[in-house]
């Protein structure tokens, strides 16, 4: 049984503060898979204009499929380590949590491969043929100024475009060195967040089972606390990275799902204290 009271440990007003400011924090993760959605199909308008194949969606839609599969994720750490009654967590429901949660994993997985496929693009460019971008205006080109923002290249911002310039190879898309640059390690910051959540996911899920089966000891806790401390810190810096170099829907997100996973460490945490003490109460 999961104490409702059990971490804030004081007052019901209390625990439904909590609670409010939790849930609120999963409703604006959830919106912000439209926010990505809307971003992405915009970049949409100036990369896949001829169309693309079943093999290019997820590199077209990675944050949008990504932040979906992660916010069903988080749901269902919520209902197992908070929501749900231990005796509740047995046959259909056990397999059906961990069923979706397999679904979700693949889906997460699957955006890493179209993070690195975007990252691979931006590295998959030709030095520009002409000399002068803007003696391309009467061709249908579009303009790179950072990660998934582009502008039609239009008689004002070619003159933006430096001596060093490039095409993306496959695409009718120039980019001069800084903004190329200003991409490519936006990029990177992409692909090794997606892979430290995805480490932060296999931990927790270690937790999760080992603390279903009772075997969540304070020994195995305690390493798992240095691994996710390293872990978090590297999901901290790409959202400091973020908030300096990148969109503010970027560091908007990371700042909410670090929030949002403080929850669920707290109903970990609070899990396996509530366990302990039941089995030494037992003894």
């Amino acid at each position: 049984m999961k104490d409702s009271d059990g971490l804030l440990g004081s007052s019901q007003a209390s625990y439904q503060t909590f609670t409010a400011v939790k849930y609120l924090v999963y409703a604006l993760l959830s919106f912000n898979v439209y926010l990505f959605l809307q971003e992405e199909l915009g970049a949409l308008e100036h990369t896949f204009v001829e169309g693309f194949d079943l093999r290019q969606v997820i590199q077209v839609f990675s944050a949008t499929i990504d932040t979906a599969a992660w916010v069903i994720l988080l749901l269902l750490f919520e209902l197992e380590t908070s929501v749900l009654d231990d005796s509740r967590i047995r046959g259909w429901v056990k397999w059906s949590l961990h069923g979706i949660r397999g679904i979700c994993y693949i889906a997460i997985v699957y955006a890493f491969t179209g993070y690195y496929a975007e990252l691979v693009m931006l590295y998959q460019v030709e030095p520009l043929a002409v000399g002068d971008a803007c003696s391309l205006l009467s061709a249908d080109y579009s303009l790179l100024l950072d990660l998934d923002d582009y502008a039609p290249l239009d008689a004002t911002n070619c003159a933006t475009v430096g001596a060093e310039a490039y095409r993306l190879q496959g695409f009718d898309i120039l980019a001069d060195a800084a903004a190329l640059d200003s991409a490519r390690w936006l990029a990177w910051t992409d692909l090794i967040n997606s892979g430290d959540w995805i480490l932060v996911c296999i931990v927790l899920e270690i937790e999760v089972r080992l603390q279903l089966r009772g075997n969540l000891s304070d020994q195995i806790m305690s390493i798992t606390k240095v691994i996710k401390f390293v872990l978090y810190g590297v999901l901290f810096a790409a959202a400091a990275y973020w908030g300096l170099e990148g969109t503010f829907l970027d560091f908007w997100d990371a700042a909410l799902w670090l929030f949002a996973f403080i929850f669920i460490e707290l109903n970990v945490f609070e899990w396996q204290s509530e366990t302990t003490q039941l089995a030494a109460e037992a003894a």
